[in-house]
C-alpha cells in the first residue's frame, strides 16, 4: 500500500511514516547513547619507572556497566545467604523469631511476673515481722463478728 504525504514541496510514497520534531530527536539521542555506551576505550597500568606497560584492558561503557551490576548482585546475594543460613539472622530484630521461640519468650514473661509477685508479697511479710519484732507495728485487730451458717441435715 502506498501512502503519499506531503511535507513542503516533497512527496513520500510508502514505507515507514517519517519522524518529525522531538520524535526525531528522542531518536536520534537513543542511537547516540547507544552508541556512546559501545565506544571502546583502553584502560593501561603503566610502570612509573620504567614506562612499562603492565596490563592492558580494552573497555566499553556498557562492559563497565555490566560488570559492575553483576558484582553488586553477587555481592547482594552473597550477604543475604551470609544472614539467611548463619547465626546472623538471630541480631536482626524480629527476623529470627518462630512460633516455638515466641511461645517460649511468653512463657518465661508469665514466669517472671508470677515471681516478681511472689517476691513483692515475701518482702512485705519480711517487713511486717520487722516492724512486730521491733514494737512499731501497730496492727488493727480483726473484730468482724462471722456469721457461720449452721450445717444443714439432709436425709438422702
Amino acid at each position: 500500500m502506498w501512502v503519499f504525504l506531503e511535507q513542503g514541496s516533497r512527496f513520500f510514497a510508502g514505507g515507514p511514516l517519517p519522524l518529525v520534531g522531538t520524535e526525531l530527536m528522542a531518536k536520534l539521542e537513543l542511537r547516540s547513547g547507544l552508541k556512546r555506551l559501545q565506544n571502546r576505550y583502553r584502560l593501561v597500568v603503566m610502570n612509573d619507572d620504567t614506562y612499562e606497560e603492565v596490563v592492558t584492558f580494552r573497555l566499553s561503557r556498557l562492559s563497565v556497566y555490566v560488570t559492575m551490576s553483576m558484582i553488586f548482585v553477587v555481592l547482594v546475594g552473597l550477604t543475604t545467604a551470609l544472614i539467611i543460613f548463619t547465626p546472623l539472622k538471630y541480631y536482626i530484630p524480629g527476623a529470627g523469631t518462630d512460633y516455638q521461640s515466641v511461645t517460649a519468650l511468653k512463657r518465661l514473661q508469665y514466669r517472671i511476673d508470677s515471681l516478681e509477685k511472689q517476691d513483692a508479697i515475701k518482702h512485705q511479710y519480711l517487713l511486717g515481722i520487722q516492724q512486730a519484732l521491733a514494737g512499731r507495728g501497730a496492727s488493727e485487730l480483726d473484730t468482724t463478728l462471722l456469721r457461720i451458717p449452721e450445717a444443714e441435715i439432709s436425709n438422702d
